[in-house]
């Protein structure tokens, strides 16, 4: 197992490169890609197939519990075991197949353009602002609306105003409902004017969510209380909980993947002309990662490994671990951080930054990430 060592003389501010920098910069990440590119095979099959058991297992075992259980004990480990698999579905499985990473496999299961996750987002909603909007201008201010997902301010580059006072409430609802902010994120909202043909344009754009929340919403407090009678009480109790404790979860890993002290946010001066280098600096100033061990990873997708999911999208996720300590050693020798901490740590930064900027006024907070 890879495991990153702590270096503290590894730089925790990035140096900007020079073109020539960036090149071969970018050349060695170019050809570590490939590199496992051509390795790709019979063994990331395996894998994904083994977390796609393991969530039927979880659920159908969860679902058992709180169907046909008597007493709290089976009651929390019903709603625990599918908690487990609403969020290997989500984060290992549909975050991963939707991106497209096992496309190479021709497999129809696990094709990016059919595949529909147990989630209220709509695939082709999220595929459209995450997998273009996000990943391409990771961290570009007026470009990625992934930063603090139009309602949070997350730096002192973001334009303050007094909805953010509360902005510390705001985050708790995101993070307990964070599965419909996702939903809602790509229906733009916020654009619309008090005119019929913005709300016409919104109710077209708004076909894709409505449809899925209906589905969603029958699946978890319809149809399965239905079948468990005189204990749906106790299934929609069960659903309303693993819903919450996965939202709770993902909410966290992908805001300690982005909004922890030490990421840097881009004005879209200066990516104008990037280079695919420069394209590669970004992506890994722009993301941080989470330290833990094998299922620690596999529980938040590998989204632990946020720099090489930026780096390398397309890439199976269960990859990441097997070159993070080659992505380290190209970033020290080029002088580019590596922010890499402990989940406990990461969470405490994001959470300063909600408090802090919550404020009027410059607040930016000194580039004290952790390295690995």
């Amino acid at each position: 197992m890879f495991r990153l060592q702590r270096n503290t003389q590894a730089p925790t501010i990035s140096v900007e490169l020079s073109e020539e920098e960036a090149d071969a910069f970018g050349a060695e990440l170019d050809a570590l890609r490939a590199e496992i590119v051509a390795d790709l095979g019979q063994s990331d099959v395996d894998h994904i197939r083994s977390i796609i058991r393991w969530c039927q297992y979880s659920e159908a075992g969860g679902r058992a519990l709180l169907h046909f259980g008597i007493g709290p004990l089976s009651f929390v480990l019903g709603a625990g075991a599918l908690t487990v698999s609403k969020i290997l579905e989500n984060m290992e499985i549909g975050h991963n197949i939707m991106h497209g990473q096992y496309d190479w496999t021709r497999d129809p299961e696990l094709d990016s353009g059919t595949y529909d996750w147990d989630n209220a987002c709509a695939a082709e909603n999220w595929q459209h602002y995450h997998n273009f909007e996000h990943h391409k201008y990771t961290n570009i201010l007026g470009k990625d609306r992934d930063i603090g997902y139009g309602l949070l301010r997350v730096s002192e580059e973001q334009e303050w105003n007094p909805s953010h006072l509360v902005q510390p409430i705001s985050a708790l609802i995101l993070a307990s409902l964070f599965q419909w902010g996702v939903a809602a994120h790509d229906l733009h909202v916020d654009e619309v004017r008090p005119n019929r043909k913005s709300v016409m344009a919104l109710y077209e754009r708004s076909r894709p969510f409505l449809k899925k929340a209906r589905r969603q919403l029958a699946k978890d407090y319809l149809f399965f209380p239905a079948l468990a009678l005189a204990n749906a009480p106790r299934v929609f109790a069960g659903n309303m909980i693993a819903n919450f404790g996965r939202n709770l979860w993902t909410f966290a890993v992908i805001f300690c993947g982005h909004f922890p002290d030490g990421v840097r946010i881009y004005s879209e001066e200066e990516c104008e002309n990037e280079s695919r280098g420069q394209w590669y600096a970004r992506q890994i100033n722009g993301s941080a990662n989470i330290e833990g061990g094998r299922l620690f990873h596999i529980m938040t997708g590998h989204l632990s490994h946020q720099i090489e999911h930026h780096l390398f999208p397309q890439i199976p996720a269960a990859r990441y671990p097997q070159i993070a300590e080659r992505v380290q050693e190209i970033c020290e020798r080029y002088g580019q951080a590596y922010n890499t901490d402990s989940f406990g740590s990461q969470l405490g930064g994001v959470a300063r930054k909600i408090l802090r900027y919550a404020l009027p006024g410059p607040a930016r907070p000194q580039a004290t990430a952790a390295t690995a």
